[in-house]
This record gives C-alpha cells, structure tokens and sequence, in this order.
C-alpha cells in the first residue's frame, strides 16, 4: 500500500499540522514533514514520515506541499527562501488568513512558477480525515482537478472559486456564524445561571432543540439578504422583534447581568426600524452592515500541473 500514492510534504507540526500529516500518513502516502521547532515531528517520525533537515529539503522531496503554520507572515518568511525550488510543484496554504492574504500569496506563487490553492480548514483537528471534515480551496480550477484525491485524504474538498481569497473569505464567513451563535449561547447561559437553572439541563433539554429548529429559516434570510427584499415570508416583523429584545434587556438588567454580547444586535434593530423597516424582517440589519453586491475579481493564478 502506498506505493504509488503521491508523496506529500507538510509543512508547520501545530495540532492541525500534525493532524493533516498523520492522516496522509494514515491512507499510505510518503510523508515529509518539516517544524521550526523540529521535536515536533516525533511521533510523525514514529509513525513513518521522514523529518526534512531544511524547509529546502521538505519542499523538493514531494511534488504536493501542504502548509499550516501560524499566519500569513509566518507563510512569507518560511517560503520567500525555497520558491525557486518551488516551481513547478503545487502548494496548498491551509493557513488561516484574509482574503487579501489570500491574494497576495497567490500572486507570489504565480511570478515563480508554483501551482497554488488557498484554503480553509473547517473542523478541528481530531476532526481531519473524517466524514464531518470538509474544506475550502480557491485558486486555478485545474490545480484543485488535478489533486481533488489527494485532499479529499483531508475531509470533503469544496471548490471555493478562482479568486484566491474566495476560501479564506467563506472560511471567515462561516467562522463569523459560528462565533454569532456561541456569543448568543454564551448570553443565554449567562441569564439562566443568574437565576439559580443549570446551564447544563437548560442547555440539553431546551436550547439546543430551540436553536436547531432556529436553524430552518437560514435558507429563507439568505434569500431575503441576495434579493434584497425583506417584505416577504415575514412571520414576525422587525418591529415586533425590537419589542421584544426590550424585554429580553430588561431580564438582563433585572437578573444584573451584562448585555455586552446583545448590544449590537439591538443597537442595530432599533435603527433599521427608526429608518421606516419595521414591518420588514430582521435579515434586513443587513442593509446597515454594507458589502452589498461587492464581487471579487476572478484572481486565477499559475496552474503547475502534475
């Protein structure tokens, strides 16, 4: 086994590094890996990777060169040095970035000949190489083509579009969805708590149900938000919500605890209907953030093959 499956170099050994190189490891790849701090390639070592003494040495030994280190500064700095070596090899930047970043990096690898995906990590490390795993990469579409097997080693490989920064910028996306969520947690938990009910039972038996069901009408604000019309399918209108998060502060203040994670959304709320929306639906706030109708530009860059 493994043989013939592509040799695959990962550079950066964090927990999520260390997690992508053990499961190519796990599905029988060769597997080079190089750390600044190089005691953490042991247990890969254990498992059979081979350790490169030098960035210059992990990036020649395989043809496909995972990276997933700290931040985009880091990508700089460790392959500014090597991208001579690297032409003609695909990267796959699986470092949490901007969608400038994105770009930048991009640019860099087309003027010296590399292959290039951006990409966005969606799970946590134990996560990597299981069904509920998936990712994002933008970039040439026949780069993504010509390795969709071997990321799929990964998780789920989605095609995010051309434009490089158009990963990084879903990734985000997502990741501000999910922060949205967990600060709404964190706030109802904090107002049971204040009222002697334990987060835990409050939590199982009654706000996961509520905010799965919550999550039905995803779709249907999403429709409102690219349309740009709020006026239809609404079952509780702006106006009414506003009302309802006086009560909602109220409790707060009654029980003395902090609205800081709250605020935003009311501050929001109260000038959309201030400004005449309030028999709208609440996607509509989205008209006081801006960004609409702003499209990326197509940012394909070089396309090594295999």
């Amino acid at each position: 086994m493994g043989d013939n499956r592509t040799p695959v170099t990962v550079i950066g050994l964090g927990d999520m590094g260390a997690a992508l190189a053990g499961a190519f490891l796990a599905q029988g790849h060769q597997v080079t890996v190089w750390n600044r701090t190089a005691a953490k390639a042991d247990g890969l070592v254990a498992r059979g990777a081979v350790r490169a003494g030098t960035v210059g040495d992990a990036v020649t030994a395989s043809p496909l060169v995972i990276v997933c280190v700290l931040d985009y500064g880091v990508v700089e700095e460790v392959l500014a040095p090597v991208g001579g070596a690297l032409a003609g090899r695909t990267v796959v930047n699986l470092t949490n970035g901007t969608p400038e970043q994105a770009r930048r990096t991009a640019a860099w690898a087309d003027e010296h000949g590399i292959g290039y995906l951006d990409g966005g990590i969606m799970a946590v490390p134990p996560g990597i190489g299981t069904a509920e795993a998936f990712l994002l990469h933008s970039g040439p579409r026949e780069v993504f083509d010509a390795w969709r097997e071997e990321l799929a080693v990964l998780g789920r490989p989605e095609y995010a579009g051309a434009d490089p920064g158009a990963a990084a910028l879903q990734d985000l996306a997502l990741l501000t969805g999910m922060y949205g969520m967990l600060a709404g947690v964190v706030q109802a938990l904090a107002l049971v708590r204040s009222a002697g009910f334990g987060p835990v039972d409050f939590a199982t038996a009654k706000l996961v149900p509520w905010l799965s069901a919550m999550t039905a009408a995803v779709p249907h604000y999403a429709g409102q938000i690219e349309s740009g019309d709020y006026t239809k399918g609404v079952v509780s209108n702006l106006a009414m919500q506003a009302a309802g998060l006086e009560n909602i502060f109220r409790a707060h203040e009654e029980q003395d605890v902090s609205t800081e994670l709250l605020a935003p959304v009311r501050a929001l709320v109260a000038r959309r209907v201030a400004e005449g929306h309030g028999t709208e639906d609440f996607p509509g706030v989205a008209e006081l953030l801006g960004g609409s109708g702003a499209g990326s530009e197509d940012g394909s860059g070089a396309a090594a093959g295999r």
